[in-house]
């Protein structure tokens, strides 16, 4: 269950017969083995490895700035102790004290936290969904000076664990530091990553170095009131990553954003996941265009289909997303007068492919993300065992 909560080595050969060992890679003689034209030496360095460990250090310096603690407090209850006379029957003369307690008002306590980072310079901030979750909270966010600012959530994603804060009391003097955004799509196994953040929720701004140990994977996370959602393609890495974390960039050599910290796999060692920045920049983007997260929108219920549930219905493809309605009442297939709706996909349909792409290896929702509002597509749909392609017409996600 998932809950949330480059080793180099480089050896110039001279005319000298050896045999180095570095880690378990030996590398023998009568071999000159080229410098990478992208490592650079400096006066302080030696080697390379010490040289991206400078890059580490470096980066973390300049990035440190923008990443911030995020402070949930709640108006909670007080409690006192106090006694009661009881002696109902004369039997303990005078009465005996029971203790009992009792509410007394109520007082701003901090409940919560999580992590952020900044993505603009007058205070929009990036965090998970699930630390901003709660709308009767109030929110706040510590920089790594110590400096303290209120923030109001400007958007919730209900598909992606994401959340859009902005800052509300920031000076108009004041241009903050920010983070941009990388190519997560360009990701290699094994790349340096490194993970900022608020770890256990009370040490600000923690600093873990790994490699990028996993892709797209699909996972489904669970917080500790029991609420799950599933993550589609996002990004493995071995960085530790603890609860409190959640929000927090992960980070490219280059100081660039390529994942937002979200999940870690609970029972396991550093098995930490990211959401992929090219989606979560997206996000950014829309709330920044039009101060809400926007999103292309079908209009369908769906199952992703596989192979167990192929065979157990005995379908005729073991790929695609097949429209069905929810448990609940009310809960339709379709919905009335969505572009689904008006290019005639009907409950029980599978919808086989989008532009050409297979639903094979890429969930329905993930797909349709990519694409934008009122963009005309093409869907392939196996209806009552009949391949037809139908044009839909993307809205605007209610």
């Amino acid at each position: 269950m998932i809950s949330r909560q480059l080793l180099l080595g480089i050896v110039v050969s001279s005319l000298v017969t050896t045999t180095v060992l570095i880690g378990t890679l030996y590398v023998f003689k009568d071999k000159l083995i080229p410098i990478p034209t992208d490592i650079h030496f400096n006066e302080n360095t030696t080697s390379p490895l010490q040289t991206e460990n400078d890059l580490v250090v470096e980066m973390i310096e300049k990035v440190n700035p923008a990443v911030v603690s995020v402070v949930v407090t709640k108006d909670v209850p007080i409690y006192e102790r106090y006694y009661e006379e009881f002696d109902p029957w004369g039997w303990f003369g005078g009465g005996i004290s029971i203790p009992r307690t009792r509410e007394k008002g109520t007082e701003e306590r901090e409940v919560g936290g999580g992590s952020g980072f900044i993505v603009s310079s007058d205070g929009l901030i990036v965090t998970n969904r699930h630390v901003v979750s709660d709308s009767e909270a109030r929110y706040s966010i510590l920089m790594n000076d110590g400096k303290a600012y209120a923030v109001e959530v400007l958007a919730r994603d209900m598909q992606l664990d994401i959340a859009v804060l902005k800052i509300t009391d920031l000076p108009s003097d004041v241009k903050l530091s920010y983070l941009s955004f990388g190519d997560s799509e360009k990701l290699k196994l094994g790349q340096r990553v490194v993970a900022i953040g608020n770890a256990l929720a009370e040490f600000r701004n923690s600093v873990s170095v790994g490699v990028v140990s996993g892709l797209a994977r699909s996972i489904t996370a669970t917080d500790d009131a029991g609420r799950s959602e599933n993550l589609d393609q996002v990004i493995q890495t071995d960085a530790a990553i603890n609860p409190g974390n959640s929000g927090g960039p992960l980070l490219n050599i280059q100081g660039e954003v390529i994942g937002v910290n979200v999940a870690t796999s609970r029972g396991a060692d550093n098995i930490g996941f990211a959401l992929p920045a090219h989606v979560v920049k997206g996000v950014v983007e829309s709330v920044k265009e039009n101060g809400k997260i926007v999103r292309p929108f079908l209009g369908i219920r769906y199952t992703m289909i596989n192979k167990e549930l192929q065979e157990k219905n005995n379908m005729s493809v073991d790929y695609g997303a097949l429209v069905a309605r929810g448990k609940d009442e009310g809960e339709l297939a379709v919905m009335p007068g969505s572009p689904a709706d008006k290019a005639g996909i009907v409950e029980n349909d599978i919808i086989l492919e989008i532009d050409g792409e297979k639903l094979q290896n890429r969930d329905l929702a993930t797909v349709l993300r990519a694409k934008n509002v009122g963009d005309l597509i093409k869907v392939k749909v196996l209806h009552k065992g009949n391949e037809e392609e139908k044009e839909v017409e993307l809205g605007e996600m209610p």
